[in-house]
């Protein structure tokens, strides 16, 4: 069997507080992100300070992490369209590079040789 190759791609992390959920994976939808996981019920500690989960209240009340993997092409209208909710509310984004095996899953074709 041979070995596996890998494929760059960017992954975006969005850390926002629960009821930004839906605006952030509807954007994801609209940009057409073949996927997202999102991680409930997040705790840290910001530049407002600490923000604990609270699993006995609504995820309304709590910060919620959002991941996807996209193609670099993807990152600006991602970024461009999270402006104005990073204008209005606390949160923050995280944009790194990462290599996948399977690029077709990620929403970028295989290039046939």
């Amino acid at each position: 069997m041979g070995a596996l190759t890998l494929h760059p791609m960017k992954e975006i992390r969005v850390i926002v507080a629960g009821e930004h959920q839906p605006f952030v994976t509807e954007l994801l939808d609209q940009v057409k992100a073949t996927g997202y996981t999102i991680i409930g019920n997040v705790s840290g500690k910001g530049h407002s300070g600490v923000r604990e989960a609270h699993f006995m209240f609504s995820e309304q009340e709590s910060l919620e992490m959002i991941m996807t993997i996209v193609p670099e092409e993807k990152v600006e209208p991602i970024l461009a369209g999270l402006r104005p909710l990073f204008e209005r509310h606390s949160g923050m984004m995280l944009v790194t590079d990462v290599a996948v095996s399977r690029q077709e899953y990620f929403g970028k074709k295989e290039k046939r040789a």
